[in-house]
């Protein structure tokens, strides 16, 4: 790495490219699961099932890690993170004849823990590397972190698709698993080892949160990704695949370039909220902002579901609507992941991190379940039905968020 670049950037570079080629694996691994088990003829509420260790473990290892990453270093979870992905793979390197649900769980359940720690660690550790008050240039860091890593995703998604119709599913698996171990191995020679550990041991009682700005922004975010994930996880790859006849390279193609879309808009959102441009960034009003494109995301899975209904033309309301979602759904949850940070505490910013993390994973969780039940019940038009109420909920409980910069 070049020697002009600041111990900061330095380090910010590192954990953005362990972000990356985890979350490359990650968004691989979720469509191999998804058009592989598919293809075995599981219902989709039997293939959401296989995802609900790891949206549960999720929710408990952003409660835990927060805490864990605060006592004994940034660094540590993350690299911890990186290998449990590891073990993941190598468990869906079994025979087929192993591949029973118990333990395709099992190993869903090892890789959320995995997802959630280098997630949680990424995120908490920016905090540690940006000035107090740069909240433009922390809004900037961690824009371009986020929409980077779901432009990972989703060449993952593309990459899980090319990987079952070339190499098979245990084959995919070992490919992973070589790269990501390259990276680990990179990773626990390069990272810095006291990141982000708190001046203090925290005790496990702190593990929630005492800040009225990082509960209620976690409120809104369980609702934001749950109306996402009721739609998107498991009934909108079936419904492509069943309704569209579109092969494991169409469904995982198509999903990657909604996926890399939304990654770039995400690492755009500083200059489409326009007000991260401020001088004065103690008068925003964020709250405003985080209602009004909460409001905005509400209406399109409503419509969505509206064309549905009265039977316009599928492809034209189908993917219309999810490019649109795209492009609102990235403001969303940029904006959101910039206030997480800013509102979280100077010391062990882990912590807080951690909490609002596990209200995403809880949110995922609900949405995951969710679609498969609702999918296989009443169809597609029925979970956009249930993402619109929960955006709207999103709305609501928005309009409590601090107006500025207070915490």
């Amino acid at each position: 790495m070049p020697p002009r670049l600041s111990t900061d950037i330095r380090q910010y570079l590192i954990i953005t490219g362990n972000y990356w080629a985890f979350t490359l694996t990650d968004g691989a691994l979720r469509m191999l699961v998804v058009l592989h088990f598919h293809g075995l003829g599981y219902s989709p509420l039997e293939i959401a099932l296989l995802f609900l260790f790891y949206e549960f473990f999720g929710v408990v290892t952003n409660l835990i890690g927060g805490w864990l990453g605060a006592r004994i270093g940034l660094n540590r979870t993350m690299n911890i993170g990186l290998a449990m992905q590891i073990v993941a793979l190598t468990m869906l390197m079994a025979p087929a004849s192993w591949l029973t649900v118990p333990w395709v769980m099992a190993a869903q359940a090892l890789s959320g823990i995995a997802k959630d720690l280098n997630k949680m660690s990424a995120k908490s550790a920016v905090k540690s590397l940006v000035p107090i008050d740069a909240h433009s240039r922390l809004f900037k860091w961690v824009a371009f972190l986020t929409g980077s890593k779901n432009a990972l995703k989703g060449i993952g998604f593309f990459l899980g698709g090319a990987l079952l119709s070339i190499l098979g599913f245990q084959s995919a698996m070992i490919a992973m698993a070589i790269l990501l171990g390259a990276c680990w191995l990179f990773s626990l020679a390069a990272l810095q080892h006291d990141l982000g550990k708190a001046s203090s041991k925290p005790k496990f009682r702190e593990i929630f949160s005492k800040s009225r700005a990082v509960n209620i922004l976690s409120a809104a975010r369980l609702f934001l990704f749950a109306s996402r994930d009721v739609w998107f996880v498991v009934a909108l790859p079936v419904y492509l695949s069943e309704t569209f006849h579109w092969t494991f390279w169409q469904t995982g193609g198509f999903l990657a370039c909604w996926i890399i879309g939304y990654g770039t808009v995400q690492s755009l959102s500083p200059k489409i909220l326009t007000f991260s441009q401020s001088n004065d960034d103690s008068k925003v009003d964020y709250r405003g902002a985080a209602t009004r494109w909460a409001g905005l995301l509400a209406l399109i899975p409503a419509a969505i579901a509206a064309g549905l209904y009265f039977q316009l033309n599928t492809y034209a309301v189908i993917i219309g609507g999810l490019l649109l979602f795209a492009i609102v759904f990235a403001v969303n949850s940029a904006l959101h992941s910039f206030l997480i940070v800013h509102f979280a505490s100077e010391d062990g910013a882990s912590l807080d991190v951690g909490f609002y993390y596990m209200a995403n994973a809880m949110g995922r969780l609900i949405g995951t379940v969710l679609s498969g039940a609702i999918f296989q019940l009443y169809g597609l038009t029925a979970c956009l039905g249930v993402a619109a109420v929960f955006l709207m909920t999103t709305t609501l409980i928005s309009l409590a968020l601090p107006q500025t910069m207070e915490k």
